[in-house]
């Protein structure tokens, strides 16, 4: 029997409280009474670069530096092998090639300025600093939630619990990348899951108190000039308190969508870590703790040399980059197999949410998902051409179904990666005329503002 989420939130030990704030029950009211609500977005990054052939249909023979714009349904093509996984979506995924990110700077990775569209300033062994706010954190302001964004994604070691790699909430404000699955469900779980983590929640409950109400005590015996400085401190003790709360007043959701918490949970095998990581993301989506995902996967300076000893492949994607072979298969075939895992679990988390009724449709059919690589077209990206793979459901407002190539660099009718960004931004309810920076080296009719039309519907 398939649980619809408004039968599960009736089910769910609500308040009455908790019933007027919760971000689900807002986006149940909305569809009720016919008022459309923005998508919910998933980013799927993955690290060390990708092949625009390796997202092209076989059939589809791209033009070296081509001047002109295609523009075709995807019907009449098949998929290629990396992207076979989502044969069963086919008619909802649209391609996007050409678009550039010079300003990004490339490299090994690019770091923030994948998700930014900026030069961060990274290099081997550092990931820079963020110089603005990234896309998915962008549309996260819009879209509020329990926790506005969540993060969560894998590295290049085990031991590694949390990075900062791709997102930020602005210029010097990175977001946590959650490596470690067990700390991504007590994060988001911790209420009811077993063991000593409902223990933890309390005790971090009642820490929050603590500050909170010392700070407020601090504030009544400091001068008017210093008590300022104190509201900062105060307003971020309350936010995570309010937190706190919230998800004490939802646990029956939470019981009900929260993922059994398997070996792979703990798993030092990157392939198991990176499917818990996605039954997490899943989950919170399908629980409405969030409405905006980013799934990191071997993102950003230095971790985009992980290794994948769950495929059976000795080497890591460094080694790859650099056109190394393992166990009879070349370069260009372990990138297209690992990359062929990756959206096997993308399948499965979009499966999940097609299970799960939403006002005319389901929950897939009100999601965007984006998928890029932080290197744009290859391990030592230049950024001349940043390959995307768009999924979007029936009910967001953008084009499913096509193969969009836009001019080559420098020619009329080129877009950037940032042109793409406000057309994203467009479909949740913020104009913007280009999100990031843009490239000074363009101009002219290779220099447009605004989103992407050919990708509205």
């Amino acid at each position: 029997m398939t649980l619809s989420r408004r039968e599960m939130i009736r089910n769910s030990s609500f308040g009455v409280g908790a019933l007027v704030l919760s971000p689900i029950l807002k986006q149940i009211r909305a569809q009720a009474e016919g008022i459309k609500s923005p998508p919910r977005f998933v980013f799927l990054v993955e690290g060390n670069g990708l092949n625009p052939g390796q997202v092209t249909p076989p059939e589809i023979k791209r033009k070296t530096k081509s001047a002109e714009m295609v523009d075709v349904s995807l019907e009449d093509y098949s998929l290629p092998e990396s992207l076979s996984p989502l044969q069963a979506y086919r008619d909802r995924i649209t391609l996007v090639h050409g678009l550039s990110g010079k300003v990004t700077g490339g490299g090994h990775s690019t770091d923030f300025g994948a998700l930014g569209v900026y030069n961060c300033g990274s290099g081997v062994g550092n990931s820079g600093s963020p110089q603005g706010e990234t896309i998915d954190l962008a549309i996260a302001k819009n879209l509020g939630g329990i926790f506005p964004h969540l993060c969560v994604g894998i590295s290049d070691k085990p031991e590694h619990s949390v990075i900062y790699n791709c997102s930020a909430w602005g210029r010097g404000k990175p977001v946590p990348t959650i490596c470690n699955p067990m700390t991504s469900y007590s994060h988001l779980f911790g209420s009811v899951a077993g063991e000593n983590s409902k223990a933890e929640f309390q005790a971090k409950t009642n820490l929050l108190d603590f500050l909170r109400d010392d700070v407020k005590r601090l504030q009544q015996l400091t001068p008017g000039s210093e008590r300022e400085k104190l509201e900062s401190h105060l307003a971020g003790y309350e936010e995570m308190r309010n937190r706190q709360s919230r998800l004490g007043e939802i646990e029956g959701t939470l019981r009900q969508v929260a993922p059994p918490r398997t070996d792979k949970f703990q798993s030092e095998v990157e392939t198991d870590r990176l499917d818990a990581q996605f039954d997490v993301a899943a989950a919170a989506l399908i629980g409405g703790l969030t409405n905006c995902v980013t799934i990191a996967s071997g993102v950003g300076n230095p971790y985009f040399s992980v290794r994948f000893d769950g495929l059976g492949i000795g080497i890591g994607k460094h080694g790859i980059g650099h056109g190394g072979s393992y166990d009879g298969l070349n370069a260009g075939e372990l990138m297209v197999k690992i990359r062929k895992f990756h959206f096997e679990l993308m399948a499965g988390l979009m499966q999940k949410l097609d299970s799960v009724p939403e006002g005319n449709g389901t929950m897939l059919d009100n999601t965007v998902i984006v998928y890029l690589s932080d290197a744009a077209e290859g391990h030592h990206s230049r950024c001349w051409e940043w390959p995307f793979v768009l999924i979007p459901g029936k009910n967001t407002g953008l084009q499913g179904g096509r193969y969009i190539d836009y001019p080559y660099y420098g020619n009329n009718g080129h877009r950037e990666i940032g042109n793409l960004y406000a057309t994203l931004l467009t479909v949740v309810g913020e104009e913007r005329e280009y999100f990031g920076v843009r490239d000074a080296m363009l101009d002219g009719s290779s220099s447009g503002s605004g989103p992407l039309m050919e990708l509205l519907v």
